[in-house]
């Protein structure tokens, strides 16, 4: 295989500048190449009329203008489920901002309330707290109050028994009886 292919070269070669030769080179000359393209249409191209090629070819330019028409407009129609698709997009973001910023000031309002609340609470509790303790203390004083009134009652009781007789008993209602004498008679002058 080699040697034919270096005979193609060796056949091929030009020779030098200013003499004449021929070019056996078959895929170098263009007309060659020419003539062989078409001898092969005019072979082939026997049975096709002007016609019928021309009318195949205006077939052919009409399916590619539709087929371009047709991509046209589904680009159009891609272009605008885009558009379309876009604006929801930035619908949902705002949307989502807007959840965002009212999820972030409800927060901070329940935060607020929350506080608000436990501070009303413990104030509540801090008030029951002293209410409770001025009861109770309220109470203590009552119930020394009473003790220290009964004991009183019953030393006064004690003393007056150990020391009072009949004559004592008398000159006391008498005195008593005397001193409210006197005051109705200031009353009556008033």
């Amino acid at each position: 295989m080699k040697n034919v292919t270096d005979s193609f070269l060796s056949l091929g070669h030009w020779p030098s500048a200013g003499s004449f030769g021929f070019n056996t080179d078959i895929l170098a000359t263009n007309p060659i190449n020419l003539s062989v393209v078409i001898g092969v249409l005019i072979f082939f191209g026997k049975g096709v009329c002007a016609s019928c090629l021309s009318d195949l070819l205006d077939n052919r330019k009409q399916r590619i203008l539709n087929t371009i028409r047709n991509s046209e407009e589904l680009r159009g129609v891609a272009i605008e489920q885009l558009e379309k698709a876009r604006a929801r997009l930035r619908k949902v973001e705002m949307e989502a901002d807007q959840f965002r910023v009212n999820g972030y000031s409800e927060i901070e309002r329940e935060k607020l309330n929350l506080i608000n609340s436990t501070y009303k609470t413990l104030e509540q509790l801090e008030n029951y707290k002293n209410e409770t303790i001025h009861f109770e203390q309220q109470r203590a004083i009552n119930q020394v109050r009473q003790r220290v009134f009964q004991q009183a009652l019953q030393g006064a009781l004690g003393t007056l028994n150990s020391c009072l007789n009949n004559e004592l008993h008398l000159r006391t209602i008498s005195a008593n009886i005397g001193m409210f004498g006197a005051m109705k008679v200031k009353e009556i002058t008033d």
